[in-house]
């Protein structure tokens, strides 16, 4: 199926009341291609004529010093990690009409959330993009993608070693400190990494989020979309 028919179909199935803001939501395992098909979806909505802002759950993770001190550092990521409330409050206000929206922000180059928030004007709609999107039912349309844990694992590395690779120019960056390892020995890291942590995460408490789903991407190895599963009743 192609990625552009696929993700039109999805975008047409949004349509907010004047006045208010629609939430779409999109989540996955962590390196499924969340903020990719996010982008996209967002660019199929302002074809439409909406006004789309995109939101990642990441920043509203609790900043590595919260949860240090509450012995969650190891398990970050997991729903427990996230301040929930705090999202909730951001849809509440967007679908009150209240602007503008204050958005945390978070620095994968840094592991961490950043300082200072965004502030967005409220949208036609939100597209809420992350690993806990789907956990409370936040959104209005929301989208689950699936894809082999093995390709998944595999995206997972090649991210990993990307940012690796980048650290080598960034001082600041949290990846820098691994720099010096071979690409074969940074594979290694990241794949214990997934396996210990973000795959108990997808068994747990991701995957599970898929069956409050109105539509299940369903990707290749390529990342190419290959089916959508609407869930209709």
């Amino acid at each position: 199926m192609p990625t552009d028919s696929a993700l039109a179909a999805i975008a047409t199935r949004l349509d907010p009341e004047p006045g208010t803001a629609g939430v779409l939501t999109v989540a996955g395992a962590v390196a499924v291609g969340k903020s990719t098909i996010a982008a996209a979806l967002a660019e199929e909505l302002r074809a439409l004529g909406r006004r789309v802002e995109v939101v990642s759950t990441d920043g509203f993770l609790h900043p590595n010093a919260v949860l240090e001190k509450r012995g969650l550092l190891d398990r970050k990521g997991f729903p427990e990690t996230y301040d929930l409330d705090r999202l909730d409050r951001l849809l509440e206000a967007a679908r009150a009409g209240r602007t503008p929206l204050e958005v945390p922000m978070y620095s994968h180059e840094r592991y961490d959330v950043v300082a200072a928030p965004d502030h967005i004007e409220r949208p036609d709609v939100l597209v809420v993009e992350g690993v806990v999107a789907l956990q409370r039912g936040f959104g209005d349309l929301a989208v689950f993608i699936d894809a082999d844990p093995d390709d998944i694992e595999g995206w997972f590395v090649a991210r990993f070693q990307d940012l690796v690779v980048t650290a080598a120019d960034d001082p600041a960056s949290f990846y820098r400190g691994w720099i010096d390892l071979g690409p074969a020995e940074v594979a290694d890291l990241a794949r214990a990494v997934w396996r210990g942590v973000n795959l108990p995460n997808l068994v747990e408490h991701i995957d599970p989020t898929r069956s409050r789903a109105d539509v299940i991407i369903h990707k290749g190895p390529d990342h190419r979309i290959l089916s959508l599963e609407w869930m209709d009743p």
